[in-house]
């Protein structure tokens, strides 16, 4: 399904999950040191650790955080975090990180989350270190040991390997992974020492190239890929491959979607901005990305207020004259250089698909630099 399909269904377009995740739900606490603890999201059977507690007051927010993940936070905690900071009523992140990675998780918040499938689509950006010589169950240095070697590759021979990775290739998901089957996420399965079979599906890896050798042990890699690629599968099947078997010991996304590092913001340097925010230093709206930035593929489209006005009733409007444009497809609508609609636009007729509402904290019109 493209962001466009996923647009046009509402529900769907407002699902503020990844390819498979859950996303706003109860965050379990975050206990760094229990390597067992949800290794890839909630237990089906966790309880609501905020359930007796006042509900506080929540506000409309509307933009982006790119939070730069802590080592052994969960996607579901990072986005229950930011939205604690920012007292939103609505939040969501486009793109699940595990536990052991770091780097960038986009965490949209209000009418923002209108706007994830189209990060989710995007390509992402990895760089991670596959340790040779075990095999676990998670695919990463999480698990338990499921298999051993003494042998170790040489850099030739896992680059000659590297081609058979690349291009649209069938890809097993990890064993510990969000994906449902019969309505159970494989997680949940797998931790309940129930046999998990998953069927190989196809997924896109762009580039992927070794950056170093630190020792005979390990080495790192690069990727670029699309949407519902594992990484973590990538080290267990080179490993499989080169007889000597492997996992993931470090991990870190460096891209999602129009999402690099540069917007990336540690949850210390958040904590202290938003704490700033709160004493009257500073503002909010500096920190935030505009919603539109998850639009920077899509072409834009200024209407005038009457226009604009039957927009956001839900009503399409003919383009005509010398001016009207002749391209087709799904466009961004602003109106005074200000978001208002993703619209489909064909034979000079623009309907709406999704209208924003961006009253509340939205962002300014660019992050402060000294944010």
């Amino acid at each position: 399904m493209t962001a466009i399909d996923t647009l046009i269904s509402p529900a769907a377009a407002s699902a503020m999950t990844d390819d498979d995740n859950q996303a706003d739900a109860a965050a379990p606490a975050f206990r760094p040191g229990d390597p067992r603890q949800d290794q890839r999201g909630p237990g089906k059977h966790q309880g609501n650790h905020h359930q007796g507690k006042p509900k506080r007051d929540k506000r409309d927010v509307h933009g982006w955080i790119v939070l730069d993940k802590p080592i052994g936070m969960t996607s579901t905690q990072a986005v229950a975090v930011v939205k604690r900071l920012f007292k939103a009523k609505r939040a969501g992140h486009a793109g699940t990180l595990d536990p052991l990675a770091t780097g960038g998780l986009p965490i949209a918040m209000g009418e923002a989350t209108k706007t994830v499938p189209f990060v989710m689509d995007g390509r992402k950006r990895y760089r991670f270190t596959v340790r040779f010589g075990e095999e676990r169950d998670t695919d990463d240095s999480e698990g338990a040991v499921v298999a051993t070697s003494a042998a170790r590759p040489t850099l030739v021979q896992v680059e000659a390997l590297l081609p058979r990775f690349t291009g649209v290739i069938e890809q097993v998901p990890p064993r510990y992974s969000a994906i449902k089957i019969a309505g159970e996420r494989a997680y949940d399965l797998a931790r309940d020492g129930e046999v998990v079979e998953l069927k190989p599906r196809s997924v896109e890896i762009f580039q992927l190239s070794v950056t170093d050798q630190p020792d005979s042990d390990t080495m790192v890699f690069e990727a670029e890929c699309g949407k519902g690629t594992y990484v973590r599968a990538v080290a267990r099947d080179l490993g499989r491959l080169l007889g000597c078997y492997g996992h993931i010991c470090a991990l870190r996304r460096t891209q999602t979607g129009p999402f690099g590092e540069a917007d990336m913001i540690p949850l210390d340097r958040l904590e202290s901005l938003c704490d700033r925010a709160a004493s009257g230093e500073g503002s909010l709206a500096d920190i935030l990305l505009p919603v539109e930035t998850a639009l920077d593929d899509i072409p834009a489209l200024a209407v005038t207020r009457a226009d604009a006005a039957r927009l956001h009733r839900g009503q399409a409007v003919l383009l005509r004259g010398r001016d009207a444009p002749t391209s087709s497809g799904i466009v961004y609508v602003t109106v005074g250089g200000r978001l208002l609609a993703l619209a489909e636009l064909g034979n000079g007729e623009l309907i709406p698909k999704r209208v924003f509402n961006l009253t509340g904290l939205t962002a300014s019109t660019g992050r402060n630099k000294d944010v």
